[in-house]
């Protein structure tokens, strides 16, 4: 068995460091938010990691449901603690933006750059076929139900669900992607392991002995509540930088996914320079699955326990790059390889989405 060294010191020094910075406030004073920005962002990486070592130590499926679920906190915390905050920013459209901009960045921005590197260095790169259609069928089912549905229901007005109808998709997305996790984790594995891994046996590290998975245990705690401080914290000064570019709103959302997809898209990144695209896609889709499964149920909890509405449904721009990208992203992957056009057409639809999103 291979030997891996699972307690990283920067991911123990940098939540030790945010918490002795929050609390430093009252004696130090003002704390300029270009340091909490660095501290959120290494602590959120720090979470991460830790949440990867209790999820191997654990197993599947338990494993990756809590790795899922130590993201979604995170992601849940930086949404509330704008959505709360409000201030001059109109938050009721904030975690629609921050879910549209997570499938988006990975749809087109993380696919396409995993399939354009890998591309690049190996020319054609491989791939279950059958995992890949699960996960895409998945994720069309949840994104029609989470955003696109809202916009043609006649209960409100406005592209919103009322609390009975929001309650209710909450809980569909929320099956759909538990039941994803165990045919993912249980029942068909297979399908989500590359070509080559069925050809060779596979040679994995030591799983984490008790003491590091406990050590990790209490860091990911550490790291996932500094994180909401820190959220909670930087919340006014992301509004005031957002006001004062006279950048749209939707921004912020592209802030909090970028935030938050940090870890996993550069781990798919390196999957795919190192030739395992399965990899990569399984990550890139995961979390796709696990931004909404998981994220819309938390944020409708959050909505109907504390009154603040929430706008789900997406604009008709918005669904003809969702459309796009979906349609693109089915066809690229329909064959079970991809080559270097399919990476670029997928980065270009990325950056029409920015663009677009910048400048409307």
């Amino acid at each position: 068995m291979k030997e891996k060294l699972y307690l990283l010191l920067w991911t123990i020094l940098i939540p030790i460091l945010a918490w002795i910075a929050y609390f430093s406030i009252s004696v130090v004073g003002v704390i300029p938010p270009i340091v909490f920005s660095f501290l959120l962002i290494g602590s959120v990486l720090a979470a991460v990691h830790h949440a990867e070592v209790i999820a191997y130590r654990v197993g599947e499926p338990l494993g990756s449901f809590l790795l899922a679920l130590a993201i979604t906190i995170i992601e849940v915390a930086l949404i509330v603690s704008l959505m709360l905050t409000g201030g001059e920013l109109e938050t009721k459209t904030l975690a629609r933006d921050t879910v549209f901009a997570e499938v988006m960045i990975i749809l087109t921005g993380i696919i396409g750059l995993c399939i354009l590197v890998g591309a690049t260095k190996y020319k054609e790169q491989t791939f279950t076929l059958q995992g890949v259609s699960t996960a895409l069928i998945t994720l069309t089912a949840i994104l029609a139900f989470a955003l696109i549905l809202p916009n043609y229901t006649t209960s409100v007005k406005q592209p919103e669900y009322n609390s009975t109808q929001l309650i209710f998709i909450a809980l569909v997305c929320f099956i759909l992607y538990i039941t994803f996790i165990m045919i993912q984790s249980i029942r068909h594995r297979a399908y989500f392991l590359s070509p080559k891994a069925k050809e060779n046996e596979v040679i994995l590290p030591d799983k984490p002995t008790i003491k590091v998975t406990l050590i990790s245990t209490l860091f990911l705690f550490l790291c996932l509540g500094i994180v909401v401080l820190l959220a909670k914290s930087l919340a006014p000064d992301i509004e005031k930088t957002v006001l004062k570019i006279g950048a749209p709103k939707a921004v912020v959302g592209v802030i909090i996914a970028g935030v938050v997809l940090l870890p996993e898209g550069y781990a798919a990144y390196r999957a795919a320079k190192k030739n395992q695209l399965q990899t990569s896609l399984n990550l890139a889709l995961g979390s796709a699955l696990a931004s909404i499964g998981l994220t819309i149920p938390a944020v409708a909890i959050v909505s109907i326990a504390t009154g603040v509405r929430i706008t789900l449904g997406i604009d008709l721009k918005a669904m003809t790059l969702l459309l796009l990208a979906q349609f693109i992203i089915i066809l690229s992957l329909a064959t079970g390889r991809t080559n270097i056009l399919q990476g670029i057409v997928l980065l270009m639809i990325f950056f029409v989405y920015l663009f677009m999103t910048v400048f409307p």
